[in-house]
């Protein structure tokens, strides 16, 4: 029974860590179990978390572990993204936050989310940041890929005209050179589709299997552990994304703005929305699920848990793309 004893006690050990050891007469190895503790994952954000993600994801990619975190939204968090969004419609217009939550809520903006639960992911690696403009013009290049952009009749058509195609035309490519000073700008006027092409694409340049993010990846991504409302806490703060109230009446240089989450995605609460991989039939038409939330939105859209969707194949200003890819094996 002893050696019996033993193999288990340090079949234990295998899986604990900062464990004391005795051994009393006849009876073997006996572990003090008040001593012990479960060995847990690098807290998010700390220095070890940051070697962890280099040596699982590279540079351009942050590691996100397995396992369970808080998905959805409670009704509590509901009303205070119609409150905030409220907030923000009323500053510098003729309109009561009474009337203006009555306004967003008449709409029912958020009342289709997902209700709160707990998910179960395994560990993947998401991208940093969007991807860039920069970053698809060596996809277009190489392929000879339709550039970012689209027409008057298709944009008619796709009947999102919250912007008039006079607001579109800076953003479209001339040929296969994208805007000026828009290098590290996210790429828009892109579709779902061509998201994908362009992660087929660099899948094969880089022998890496990437894809667009499912929407439980992108959340649990930009809300952390903890279920937090956005990438950095459950109160929204005015400087911290490129949102309506920003200033900056367009895109940005991704990662302008400190809205990261603790993993290390940044952009995650603003900036453009983004395709993932999640997608449905309605009306006929294929959607693709989207996440985060654009330059010109309230704030109660660029909370984690807020989705809508479009079609796959509309484009728009307002629509960007990131990558997730596997990690890396702890231990190869």
């Amino acid at each position: 029974m002893s050696v019996l004893f033993e193999a288990v006690v340090r079949a234990i050990s295998a899986r604990v860590s900062n464990c004391r050891w005795r051994r009393w007469g006849q009876w073997g190895w006996v572990v003090a179990i008040a001593s012990c503790r479960t060995a847990a994952a690098p807290v998010p954000g700390s220095i070890e978390a940051q070697a962890v993600s280099e040596a699982r994801c590279g540079a351009e990619f942050v590691y996100v572990p397995g396992g369970r975190f808080l998905a959805g939204s409670t009704p509590e968090e509901i009303d205070y993204a119609y409150q905030i969004s409220a907030q923000a419609a009323t500053d510098g217009n003729d309109i009561s936050l009474t009337e203006a939550e009555a306004n967003l809520r008449s709409r029912g903006w958020f009342d289709r989310e997902p209700g709160q639960r707990r998910e179960n992911l395994t560990d993947y690696c998401i991208s940093k940041t969007l991807v860039t403009n920069a970053q698809y013009q060596e996809f277009v290049l190489a392929i000879g890929y339709h550039a970012p952009g689209i027409t008057p009749e298709n944009y008619q058509e796709q009947n999102l005209r919250v912007h008039s195609y006079d607001d579109i035309k800076p953003y479209a490519w001339r040929s296969y050179v994208y805007p000026e000073g828009k290098a590290d700008h996210p790429v828009v006027l892109v579709s779902q589709e061509d998201a994908v092409a362009y992660a087929l694409w660099r899948s094969q340049e880089d022998s890496v299997e990437y894809r667009l993010p499912s929407a439980l990846e992108w959340e649990k991504a930009a809300r952390s552990p903890d279920g937090r409302y956005f990438a950095w806490g459950n109160e929204w703060e005015d400087d911290r994304t490129n949102w309506q109230g920003s200033g900056e009446d367009g895109t940005s240089a991704v990662g302008t703005y400190p809205d990261t989450s603790l993993y290390g995605a940044a952009d995650m609460a603003g900036n453009v929305f983004e395709f993932t991989s999640d997608t449905f039939t309605r009306d006929q038409q294929v959607r693709s699920i989207m996440k985060g939330c654009a330059w010109d939105d309230l704030p109660g859209f660029c909370r984690a848990a807020y989705q809508h969707s479009r079609p796959v194949n509309y484009k728009h200003i307002l629509f960007g793309f990131r990558l997730v890819k596997p990690a890396v094996p702890a231990n190869p």
